[in-house]
């Protein structure tokens, strides 16, 4: 964190609402800090409430150490006078303006452009971020994958930081001459407050399916918590949405922002169809214009169409952005292709969710010219939603030849426990043709055994991550070394 310049507390607190300020109120601030253990002398401490822990409970910890002040919802039972406590209805919404307020309000001075939705954010935010230094761009990159400044790359640890990282992260892009940022945004940002005080231009939608219900509870929840995001938007940004998910519309339905739709299947302002879609390429028209694409699958049609529509919604040339376009490719563990001495296709995906890996599926079915099978190794992640378990498996039973149920960051559950929640998913005539595997890497091996020339196995799940979470430590694991191994091939 940038603590080489101390700011004036009442400089930070201008746009907190409901305030109550007691003790000194000349105090300089250095650094805000969410964790007690990091404070300093100058620190700002945040109490915030969590799923896990309540920060109030350190307050006298913070002060021990030295903070200067305190940002908290109650006020400790003993103040201390050289303290300034800072008391607010909501720690979290405060923090979003404070940070922002801190590092200078970097997003003001950024083309901001955030990325929500259940499936595609990732792709879309990477290809934004690709497509944009291809035109010339000094870019910023925040995603699941990981954060980048132009070529610096600074690994992630949520899909989207919190408050204090996040505008750290945005005032360094713009230290070193970033003009355009691409950021995912999760409904666990909206929700949390993380991306309060920050001013987008630009919002795009994806789609919506059942996740993380295992936070919000209720689906309704989950689509206030992405839709919560649109009605933030100023009337300066604009709003992007996919307005073949039936939910697009409901996202702007109440935005102050510029509203633009796309659809490969209706009328929109950035309309699409697919010519053909094979595993080395995809033919597409857009608004009209017919382009080839390096990038394969029906969701990564709509990714396209999403990143077209942004880039001339930030007033770019169609034909300039289909050529660049033309040259991308997906990110790491997106539909990611790797092919065996002995002409297996290994497909690496991060299809977490029915929806997601249902995509994937229908897309190598599609992709499919022949007998060849395809064997899925998936599993789902413990201390998360339950109810996609099931379904998650009658999906790859679906349209697959052969499952094999998997572990996949069982974190505090019993893997056994979720295995046997997935296993209710399988049809009965399906029983044949599915294993439970809970060792990650025998599944794939297995997979590999069992597979001829030109079969498909489909590693879903992990994509990009390169660790397992088991009672919580995270034990180095990644699928794509696991299945060039399994080939025989050199990493």
């Amino acid at each position: 964190m940038d603590q080489s310049k101390a700011k004036p507390i009442k400089a930070l607190t201008q746009h907190l609402k409901d305030l109550t300020l007691t003790g000194p109120e000349e105090t300089q601030i250095q650094a805000i800090q969410l964790d007690s253990r990091k404070v300093l002398p100058g620190s700002l401490f945040v109490a915030l409430r969590g799923t896990q822990t309540d920060g109030h409970q350190y307050i006298d910890k913070a002060s021990s150490l030295g903070a200067s002040a305190i940002l908290c919802e109650a006020l400790p039972d003993v103040l201390r006078p050289e303290i300034t406590y800072l008391q607010v209805p909501n720690t979290a919404e405060a923090l979003g303006h404070l940070s922002a307020a801190f590092y200078g309000h970097p997003s003001k001075h950024l083309k901001l452009v955030g990325v929500t939705g259940t499936n595609g954010k990732t792709s879309v935010a990477t290809f934004l971020f690709q497509l944009f230094r291809a035109l010339g761009y000094r870019c910023g990159l925040l995603s699941t994958v990981q954060n980048q400044i132009e070529d610096q790359v600074i690994p992630a640890t949520h899909t989207t930081p919190d408050a204090v990282a996040l505008n750290g992260l945005l005032a360094q892009m713009l230290q070193k001459g970033c003009s355009h940022v691409f950021m995912e945004v999760s409904s666990h940002a909206v929700a949390q407050h993380r991306i309060t005080g920050l001013e987008f231009s630009g919002g795009i939608f994806t789609n919506i399916t059942h996740d993380h219900l295992d936070f919000h509870k209720t689906f309704d929840n989950y689509i206030q918590a992405k839709k919560g995001f649109f009605d933030a938007l100023p009337k300066t940004a604009f709003a992007l949405v996919n307005i073949d998910d039936r939910r697009g519309a409901v996202m702007v339905q109440n935005t102050k922002a510029h509203t633009s739709t796309y659809s490969l299947q209706t009328l929109a302002d950035f309309k699409g169809k697919i010519i053909s879609d094979t595993l080395t390429g995809m033919h597409m028209e857009i608004n009209d214009q017919e382009v080839w694409f390096r990038v394969i699958g029906r969701f990564n049609a709509y990714n396209l169409l999403s990143v077209y529509g942004t880039a001339l919604l930030l007033g770019e040339k169609p034909e300039t952005v289909l050529t660049e376009l033309s040259n991308l490719l997906s990110p790491p563990g997106r539909f990611e292709q790797h092919i065996s001495p002995t002409n297996v296709v290994g497909i690496i995906d991060y299809a977490h969710t029915p929806d997601a890996l249902e995509n994937v599926l229908e897309t190598i079915a599609q992709l499919r010219h022949g007998n060849e099978k395809v064997i899925t190794v998936v599993g789902c992640g413990g201390n998360r939603d339950q109810e996609k378990r099931p379904k998650m498996a009658a999906i790859a039973c679906k349209y697959s030849n052969q499952v094999i149920l998997t572990d996949d960051n069982p974190r505090f559950e019993d893997p056994m426990t979720i295995l046997d929640q997935m296993r209710k998913g399988v049809p009965p005539l399906d029983y044949k043709k599915t294993l439970v595997i809970p060792d990650r890497r025998e599944a794939i091996q297995k997979a590999y055994s069992e597979a001829q020339p030109d079969d498909i196995i489909l590693i879903a799940g992990k994509g990009h991550e390169n660790y397992q979470d088991i009672a919580g430590t995270k034990h180095h694991f990644d699928d794509k070394e696991e299945l060039l191994k399994a080939f025989g091939q050199p990493q």
